[in-house]
């Protein structure tokens, strides 16, 4: 049972449906007399009707059909251009169709050449005479399109029959007969019934596109007009054969049997009784014979003709619904029309229905009828002896179902259909138009996952991205422009002003129907992200200026609703906002030109009381700017955090270390180290509905909380280390009593789960893909329960923009002399030379208690230096941008916008360890501004304090000063050393 439970994962494989009808007829010649053309031509307007037909159900681009009555153009064309096949009509005058044939055939064997005879006994007589050996197909003809596209689509499955049957699945069905009248008029009914059919299935694609291909995996028709042909294509074709439908009357070996479709039957059916067959006849006698072989019977007289075809296929070819029977009280019990009822449904019908169906192997053919051949073919090997009991069978079929829907999800942007919408969509679009930055990151990730087979690589982890839809920028656009936003906009209005405006504003009843639908699905909170236009692109990413919003999950999906859309409106809103109007000058985009589509996530994590958040969460860049002992700048590095995001997103205190060398972390050295160092405090979701409201701030219902107050919930322990103070060692695991410290240990030096191995991986695959050094943003789950997976989701990858302006000198070379500022640690690549401004704390009256205040005289200062376009050197102690305003000025990137190179400087007694909050660093990068720590008392570069106090001071108060070179001051930074310096201005 194990072993079989485990086929749909090792057999499952995806559907090359690309690679499906490659063989196509694209051009048509057609060999008609004047008379025929005109017809053809005037009147019956063959072109249209037969691109109408194609249009009419959902097929590719129809052939181009020329007509031509001239029988020397006709072979000058065919040796100019590329005929796919011949039609030749059987009246053309005084020339003899046969012959024409004939010759056709002679000069081009490859191409089929077709011929059309009229419902007439004078022509039936000549062609039962004649040696058509040369010709592949005789068709009647009665001016009906129908039968060209038959004709059409009979030699295509021909064509493509070894490929599409043999190597991917495809499923056929067997036509026999020699009667050209009947199956001119019975291959155009057939084939479209076979169409309905996959109109149908074609409704199990994610998107307009995947629809379209899975229409490629139609069951073919084969046709013989023969016994010996017929028994050839089904020991071919036998394990593709939905069924047979024959005569009674035709050849065998080469004389008329009147018997030869019994015999074929006979042979069928002793090797496999489960393969439908369909019997016709014009003697009603031989209905008998058919039955007594287990077989269908069609009068071929019958008046209701093609309604019996219909019904018989529908029913035993596998078409239409899925019916379940009651073999017991021989009635219908329920009916699936799709994969997600038929789920369902299995879990529902009595076992005698489930073992009836599995006996006659019913969900197998029905799945291969709807060209679903990954189940379909697990499903073909299902035997209830295989298993215990049926209810085993019965969650196996359910489970390989279930497995099958998520896969085929995966790395495809699927439309959101509110009414199919479930737990199985992973990644689905409201609207059209673009999905913006984040949205297209968020697909590759699914992409990449996919394509390099992620998503269960590692034992009892699911690799993916969270279950996620997005709202294309289309929706944005008509949100405003129904809302008369884009006047409003223009009126500079306070940002507490411009939100509530938004809150009060509309969605469009079809947005809202869509919200509805995805929030009544959802059993957990939503992430409602910005993903505009500008963010995260390759060259100019908008990292973190744009809000993002949680809402927790609710049963009251009414209030849920409310907050969403609420949600959603506050993202919005936040284009507007005053610091992403100066961002927007700083990157120099005019703010009509942003268009803002949202990203709507499942939040990864548990429930802890009232409470949320994930076991882990964190960062790794593909790069590492701060290498360790053997570590290198190509083995990346991660910042990892206990709990929600936010606090590694906003620079806090987290566990640094690089994924390749999860060991070497350089905060856990000491315990005094570790103590100090590591996380104290961590961020959760507030899980009342009541607490998220209108707010500009983005993290109403976040929750800074202490360590302490989750010891109590049951994923600390994944995580915690204790500090035993008697011996002063921190001791790995939560079991001794003591002050409790996040080392992450059991993780990253014991490998209890494979996090370092996932993030090497994916940080070493991401960069080769996007061919440029990236960042990406995760989120763990780590379950407790041994049944279940833990979930690595990826939340986001970007670019880390980079320089082409490389260093070719070296800069441990030059004289110290010729400069004010050097560096050993920096960040960023290549020259500035712009610049003749620094602005500096003062150190002689720095406190870390006053780090708050300065925000605002910086931020008066940069927009200052904005305004006149001037960029310059912002030095000061500590780390820039942290939210902990003890460990640095908790600037935010848009009041510091205008800053080329950014300095950590180091104060004695007041030496913070250096580091970035991702959003910080990802504008660090993006907009190539360097970045030096510099540590003069331990000797890793200097800054020339009194050089910088020879500048023209333009602003000083008790903390701060700004001065002004009349010369610029040069910068080069060599990111291959970490070397940065900057030369003395050349007054």
């Amino acid at each position: 049972m194990n072993d079989f439970s485990q086929l749909i994962r090792y057999s499952y494989k995806e559907i090359p449906y690309h690679n499906l009808m490659r063989k196509r007829i694209h051009k048509i010649m057609l060999l008609c007399s004047p008379y025929d053309a005109f017809l053809l031509e005037e009147d019956g307007r063959i072109d249209e009707k037969l691109f109408d037909e194609y249009t009419l159900l959902n097929l590719s681009r129809p052939p181009e059909v020329v007509i031509l009555t001239d029988l020397k153009e006709a072979f000058r064309l065919f040796h100019e251009d590329d005929f796919d096949l011949t039609i030749v009509m059987y009246e053309m005058g005084e020339m003899n169709p046969l012959k024409i044939s004939s010759d056709i055939k002679d000069q081009f064997p490859l191409m089929p050449v077709v011929l059309l005879t009229p419902f007439s006994r004078d022509a039936s007589l000549i062609i039962d005479k004649a040696n058509l050996d040369k010709i592949d197909y005789v068709f009647s003809w009665l001016g009906d399109e129908n039968l060209l596209l038959a004709i059409v689509k009979l030699i295509e499955d021909k064509m493509n029959a070894d490929n599409d049957l043999l190597e991917i699945g495809v499923q056929t069905i067997l036509l026999v007969e020699d009667s050209v009248r009947f199956y001119s008029t019975y291959l155009p009914n057939l084939y479209k019934l076979i169409f309905q059919q996959s109109k149908q299935f074609m409704t199990e694609g994610l998107n307009i596109h995947q629809q379209m291909m899975r229409m490629r995996g139609r069951p073919k028709i084969l046709l013989a007009n023969n016994y010996e042909t017929a028994i050839e294509l089904y020991e071919k074709y036998k394990n593709n054969i939905l069924g047979v439908i024959t005569d009674i009357s035709y050849l065998r070996n080469g004389v008329l049997d009147k018997e030869a479709g019994l015999k074929l039957c006979s042979e069928i059916k002793k090797e496999n009784p489960y393969v439908p067959v369909l019997i016709q006849s014009s003697e009603t006698k031989n209905k008998e014979k058919a039955e007594a072989l287990n077989a269908g019977f069609i009068d071929k007289n019958s008046k209701s003709l093609s309604n019996e075809l219909s019904d018989f296929v529908n029913r035993y070819f596998a078409f239409g619904e899925f019916v379940f029977y009651d073999p017991k009280k021989k009635k219908e019990v329920a009916r699936a029309g799709n994969l997600k009822k038929l789920q369902e449904c299995v879990m529902t019908i009595s076992d005698e229905s489930l073992k009836y169906h599995i006996s006659g192997n019913n969900f197998s053919k029905w799945l291969y009828a709807r060209a679903i051949f990954p189940i379909a073919e697990i499903f073909k090997l299902l035997r209830p002896e295989d298993f215990n009991n049926l209810s085993e069978v019965r969650q196996f079929i359910f489970d390989s179902i279930s497995y099958y829907r998520l896969n085929k999800s995966k790395g495809i942007i699927a439309g959101f259909y509110k009414e199919r919408f479930d737990e199985y969509f992973n990644f689905a679009r409201i609207g059209d138009g673009s999905i913006g930055g984040k949205g297209r990151g968020l697909a590759f990730l699914d992409s990449m996952v996919k394509r390099n087979k992620w998503i269960d690589k590692w034992e009892n982890t699911i690799v993916s991205i969270p279950p996620t839809v997005v709202v294309g920028v289309d929706v944005f656009s008509e949100f405003m422009k129904s809302n008369l936003l884009y006047d409003f906009i223009n009126s500079n209005e306070e940002d507490s002003v411009i939100l509530k405006r938004f809150a009060q504003s509309k969605f469009p009843i079809n947005i809202l129907e869509d919200l509805r639908a995805f929030v009544e699905v959802l059993k957990k909170p939503i992430a409602i992200r910005s993903s505009s236009l500008l963010e995260d692109s390759h060259y100019q990413p908008f990292a973190g200026v744009y809000s993002t919003y949680m809402i927790p999950y609710s049963e009251n999906k009414k209030k849920m609703l409310c907050n969403l859309q609420l949600a959603m409106k506050s993202v919005y809103a936040s284009v507007f906002y005053k610091n992403s109007r100066q961002y927007m000058m700083a990157t120099k985009n005019v703010i009509d030109e942003e268009k803002m589509g949202l990203v709507l996530q499942e939040v990864c994590g548990n429930q802890h009381g009232n409470y949320y958040y994930p076991t882990l969460s964190g960062v790794g860049r593909s790069l590492n700017f701060y290498p360790l002992g053997n570590e290198k700048p190509e083995d990346g590095v991660v910042n990892l955090a206990f709990g929600l995001g936010k606090i590694v997103v906003d620079g806090g205190q987290t566990l640094r270390f690089s994924p390749k060398y999860p060991e070497n972390i350089l905060q856990l050295s000491t315990p005094e180290m570790a103590l100090k160092e590591t996380q104290k405090t961590f961020y959760s979701l507030n899980l009342d509905v009541s607490a998220f409201k209108e707010s500009i701030d983005d993290s109403v219902n976040i929750v800074k909380r202490q360590i302490d107050e989750a010891l109590s919930d049951d994923t600390i322990n994944w995580v915690t280390s204790t500090y035993d103070f008697q011996n002063n060692l921190i001791v790995d695991g939560n079991y001794v009593k003591g002050k409790k410290v996040l080392t992450f240990s059991r993780i990253l030096k014991y490998s209890k789960f494979p996090l370092s191995d996932i993030l090497q991986t994916i940080l070493s695959v991401g960069a080769i893909e996007m061919n440029k050094p990236i960042e990406i943003e995760f989120a763990v789950e780590i379950s407790n329960d041994s049944s279940k997976n833990h979930r690595f989701n990826l939340l986001q990858i970007r670019p880390i923009a980079d320089n082409h302006q490389m260093i070719n000198e070296d800069l441990y070379k030059i004289d110290k002399n010729d400069l004010c500022i050097f560096c050993e640690n920096s960040i960023g690549n290549g020259i500035i030379e712009d610049m003749c401004d620094v602005v500096y704390v003062k150190q002689s009256s720095f406190d870390a208690v006053n780090n708050p205040r300065l925000v605002n005289i910086i931020e008066k200062l940069n927009k200052q230096l904005l305004e006149e376009n001037r960029n310059y050197i912002l030095i000061g102690p500590g780390r820039w941008g942290s939210s902990d305003p003890w460990l640095g000025i908790p600037v935010k990137w848009p009041q510091i916008s205008s800053a080329r190179l950014i300095i950590e400087s180091s104060i004695e007694n007041y030496m913070i360890d250096p580091s970035q909050g991702t959003h910080f660093f990802q504008n660090l990068t993006s907009f190539n501004v360097g970045y030096f720590t510099i540590n003069q008392y331990h000797n890793k570069g200097f800054i020339n304090w009194d050089y910088m106090d020879e500048g023209t001071t333009l602003f000083e108060d008790e903390f701060i000063k700004h001065v002004r070179f009349s010369k610029p001051i040069v910068v080069k930074i060599d990111p291959k050393k970490g070397i940065g310096c900057v030369y003395k201005s050349q007054n």
